[in-house]
């Protein structure tokens, strides 16, 4: 049987399954659940930005100012009840899930400025996470707003969260930068221990009935595997390139997406949509299917299979990704009025 054992932010790991942040594991019970059907570590939701800004932000308001002219200004935040777990249960719940398992519990921050952010990573820190997430969520609207200044601000995030606790810290991206090589470089430099690709931006729907703005669901679906290609090439266009771990996250519902990620470098794979859809349970299913495949196409372990597709032995990646994309271009042929009819 294979070796399915590896390492994530210096922590060992007996195989590269993780559930990333998901509603699963605000439940310590789920958590548990997790850990039984083969969870190597789970990443707990996160505490987002916005609660600790709430929670400042109404302090002050019972403080100095009064309730009618800062109405407005309140109204910006999300209500107490759209928080499942306020800042000081979720440290709660970050002890209870370490107390419950014996797998890493990885701690989550979700947003995108500094603020109470470094406060809190060190309060994670001490309620006995062995690492922590910085879930980097931004949606840049000001047109004056430089790419530049966007990328600076999350390096200065790292920087600042680095300075304050002593365990690992991963960070979630999004692919959307103008140079994702140059700054996943900016964030080893700033302290970051792993990257984690990538970060789905919400992307809501409009109802023509009561136009209104409504959102949609962040779940992908197991298909043609579309989900899994952005992180894919990322991952193995910076496997080796960056001196950070890799985490692969979105797209990943079988053992057949974990191998191909694995291949191009990925030190683990984040799962949270395969197991809302199909339960908790679909771990095990997968773990199972991977010992599979590495013991009939006679794998000894995973570490001999991670990064054998990656593109460290290509001396230029740039051309060897504009090769790849002008083949591509190349097979494409246009469908006969006759297909195109069939297929309607």
């Amino acid at each position: 049987m294979a070796d399915l054992s590896t390492t994530y932010l210096g922590l060992p790991l007996a195989n590269p399954l993780v559930p990333s942040a998901s509603p699963l594991s605000r439940s310590v019970d789920n958590v548990k659940r997790m850990e039984d059907a083969g969870a190597a570590a789970v990443v707990l939701h996160s505490l987002f930005e916005e609660q600790l800004t709430f929670e400042s932000t109404v302090l002050d308001r019972y403080l100095s100012v009064s309730a009618d002219s800062y109405w407005e200004a309140i109204t910006y935040y999300p209500e107490p009840s759209d928080f499942v777990l306020p800042p000081e249960q979720y440290l709660e719940h970050v002890r209870a899930a370490k107390e419950a398992v014996d797998i890493p519990i990885i701690g989550s921050l979700n947003g995108v400025s500094s603020g109470g952010w470094t406060d809190y990573a060190r309060l994670i820190e001490q309620a006995g996470a062995d690492a922590l997430e910085l879930n980097v969520y931004f949606v840049p609207t000001d047109p004056l707003l430089s790419g530049a200044a966007i990328e600076q601000s999350t390096v200065e995030l790292v920087r600042e969260v680095r300075r304050t606790v002593h365990i690992p810290v991963a960070v979630k991206l999004s692919p959307y930068y103008s140079n994702l090589a140059h700054l996943a470089h900016l964030l080893g430099e700033a302290g970051a221990d792993g990257l984690v690709l990538f970060n789905r931006f919400n992307q809501p729907d409009i109802d023509l009935e009561t136009l209104e703005v409504v959102p949609r669901p962040l779940i992908s679906r197991n298909g043609h595997g579309e989900a899994l290609r952005l992180p894919l090439r990322w991952i193995a266009i910076l496997c080796s390139r960056v001196p950070v771990d890799l985490a692969a996250s979105g797209g990943v519902h079988a053992a057949e997406d974990v191998l191909k990620l694995l291949m191009v470098g990925a030190h683990v794979t984040m799962l949270a949509s395969t197991l809302l859809l199909h339960g908790v349970d679909r771990l095990a299913a997968i773990r199972a299917a991977l010992d599979t495949w590495l013991d009939e196409h006679e794998y000894e372990s995973v570490a001999q299979l991670r990064g054998s597709m990656c593109q460290r032995r290509v001396a230029e990646p740039a051309a060897f990704e504009r090769a790849h994309y002008l083949r591509t271009v190349g097979t494409f042929t246009l469908a006969s009025p006759l297909s195109l009819e069939t297929a309607t």
